[in-house]
């Protein structure tokens, strides 16, 4: 039996963008493969381009995503693989979660793609308290639990694999 080449892959930077508060900044969308679907909430960032490693593409998705140009990224704190489909079929996302500090405010979508524009219908700072409390839907799945320990400093000497089994 012979089994053709795994799934395609995208290697991204997530970030945990958090402001002089400790609120995090979340975005709401659609995968352009399920356009109908309820949203979901996720962190701000994006694919891991060419050439690029992890905290400068992490660097870059902070600005286009956001216009924040004071940030101060920290260290990667958790990695994750999730299986999703885009346009083209099955892609296996490799989520790089790193920690990133900023003053906090109202952000700009002018960096943004018309994929962006089209499949992310809000942005808002959260509170843990407010995530804990609600029935909206985060990713990575966990989110609240997992932001405790990093408000309370408690940062993993390593990336932590918040890879859930499939």
């Amino acid at each position: 039996m012979t089994t053709g080449p795994g799934p395609r892959e995208r290697p991204t930077a997530r970030v945990l963008l958090f402001d002089r508060d400790d609120r995090i900044l979340m975005m709401k969308g659609r995968l352009p493969s399920a356009p109908d679907a309820p949203g979901a909430w996720f962190t701000i960032g994006g694919g891991v381009e060419p050439g690029e490693d992890v905290r400068a593409a992490a660097a870059r998705e902070i600005l286009e995503e956001t216009g924040f140009s004071d940030v101060q990224l920290g260290p990667q704190v958790w990695y994750g693989e999730i299986m999703l489909a885009d346009l083209e079929g099955p892609l296996l996302f490799k989520d790089h979660y790193l920690i990133a500090r900023c003053a906090g405010g109202e952000i700009s979508r002018l960096g943004w793609q018309a994929v962006e524009h089209a499949f992310i219908d809000a942005v808002r700072w959260w509170t843990l308290a407010e995530i804990k409390s609600s029935d909206e839907i985060f990713y990575p799945k966990g989110l609240a639990a997992r932001l405790a320990d990093l408000l309370a400093g408690l940062l993993p000497a390593a990336p932590i694999d918040i890879t859930i089994p499939r």
